[in-house]
């Protein structure tokens, strides 16, 4: 199973259209554009939608708890929970050769300026997954004007720009359906 993922849950205030809707549509886009292009890869590409985030990670232990006894089919777990702005790469958690892979398929975003690979993946979602042994993924994105909207009443849909969130989406496709199509799992 190769896992992507934003959740739905927003704060008390604003829509949550950046925290987290745009990793959720991102994820939801990862999947419409592979299913678009009647791509079939190997092993199972699941989306999901977290809920409960912003109340502790409830929706992420709970789902956690459901599948936790099938954890060695699960490839790799991605989130994307820091916006979705211009992307730079992805944040990776798993073994060296896991992640010389991992920056191998980045290689192929060089047309969009998106290969960078950063120590340790982040995400409240996945953290359950990575701390057992499951590497993990999350987007790396411009953050600059983040912290601008998080959590307040200006975090609506005018904060997405369309062509950075196709770019987020790219990143997303690629990793995923490349990781999902490869002859073995990621070494853990």
């Amino acid at each position: 199973i190769v896992l992507v993922s934003g959740h739905l849950d927003s704060w008390d205030v604003g829509q949550g259209a950046m925290d987290d809707g745009g990793g959720a549509f991102i994820s939801w886009e990862a999947l419409s554009l592979i299913k678009d292009l009647g791509l079939r890869p190997k092993r199972t590409l699941r989306l999901v939608l977290w809920t409960g985030e912003e109340q502790g990670g409830i929706g992420a232990k709970q789902y956690y708890q459901l599948h936790k006894e099938n954890i060695s089919n699960f490839d790799i777990v991605m989130e994307s929970d820091e916006g979705t702005f211009k992307p730079s790469g992805l944040g990776f958690t798993g073994s060296a050769k896991a992640r010389d892979i991992v920056k191998e398929i980045m290689t192929l975003l060089q047309p969009i300026n998106t290969t960078d690979v950063y120590d340790n993946a982040d995400g409240t979602d996945i953290n359950y997954w990575m701390r057992d042994g499951v590497p993990g993924a999350s987007l790396h994105s411009d953050i600059s004007k983040y912290f601008w909207f998080h959590h307040s009443q200006g975090d609506t849909m005018t904060v997405q720009d369309p062509n950075q969130m196709n770019l987020c989406a790219a990143v997303w496709t690629v990793v995923s359906y490349v990781i999902a199509d490869m002859e073995e799992m990621l070494p853990r």
